[in-house]
């Protein structure tokens, strides 16, 4: 099986090295932990000095203070058709690096469409966009590894036609039902009759909202990154992330983690010490020859 190569880049002063590198083991530890055994897609992620480092046949995650236009962060193709992505810096840019990864992962040309029966009422079957974070991209549905927020994601079962008891709609539990979505997140889709593109929102309101996107009539890049740039995704998770509780909690996590770490870096030295000073014996032995041959 093919394994998909993720490359995470910093291009801001702002992420150490060792942040970097940390938060890479934290998406390598999400993807092969988490997302790699619902959706059947292994993945590696590496962090990198700089684009020139990036080996071929690696995907790049870059990471920046300025995106320019907010519609410009997100999934794009380069001029070989190949998935590279740009990430809005945040405080939390953990969380948006993790939902930009997942959805790399679980459509990397972002045009992949699945038929299913609409949230609205009044339309029948429709074609909804394989967006595997947008429906609980909320930095309040995440979880943490390693001390770092992460993005929650649907299961291939969010598509599925009823609702059914034991069944897992995201990794988290957070979905209780296929099509739906949580409070800060979205659904989007394409009604075939009328051509329009549809999305159900939860921003800044009581409840779920529809809103008709109208016909795309045209798109340099693939659906998710025209959606997602009228929908300005990625800009919005990086300026929600670091004023919600759940990054709050993430951060006092990472400094435990961070001292634990510590702790346990001071325990490796000193038994190298103790080595190298010879005062531990690996085993002592008695009874056998010098030169024993069988």
């Amino acid at each position: 099986m093919l394994v998909t190569q993720l490359a995470l880049v910093s291009e801001t002063d702002q992420i150490t090295s060792s942040q970097l590198t940390r938060v890479a083991a934290a998406l390598q530890k999400q993807a092969i932990r988490d997302f790699a055994p619902l959706w059947q897609i292994p993945a590696s992620v590496d962090a990198f000095d700089s684009l020139h480092d990036v080996p071929v046949g690696y995907w790049p995650m870059i990471i920046r203070d300025d995106i320019g236009e907010p519609g410009a962060a997100g999934v794009h193709m380069d001029k070989n058709g190949q998935p590279f992505s740009l990430i809005q810096y945040s405080d939390s840019w953990s969380l948006t690096a993790s939902h930009e990864m997942l959805e790399m992962l679980g459509d990397p040309w972002g045009n992949r469409l699945v038929a299913g029966q609409s949230p609205k009422k009044d339309q029948g079957v429709v074609e909804f966009l394989v967006e595997v974070a947008d429906p609980s991209e909320a930095p309040e549905n995440g979880y943490t590894i390693n001390g770092f927020l992460v993005s929650d994601f649907f299961t291939p079962n969010f598509y599925d036609p009823v609702t059914a008891p034991g069944v897992r709609y995201s990794f988290t539990g957070k979905l209780d039902g296929p099509r739906k979505i949580l409070e800060g997140g979205y659904l989007s889709w394409r009604e075939p009759v009328t051509d329009h593109w549809w999305q159900q929102i939860w921003f800044d309101t009581k409840g779920p909202v529809f809103r008709n996107l109208g016909k795309l009539t045209a798109h340099a890049g693939s659906l998710r990154s025209a959606i997602d740039a009228h929908t300005r995704t990625n800009a919005r998770i990086a300026a929600s992330g670091p004023e919600s509780d759940r990054f709050s909690a993430a951060r006092t996590l990472t400094a435990a983690v961070k001292k634990t770490t510590a702790s346990r870096a001071d325990l490796w030295r000193s038994q190298i010490d103790e080595l190298k000073a010879g005062q531990v014996t690996e085993g002592t032995w008695q009874g056998g020859g010098k030169n024993a041959h069988g």
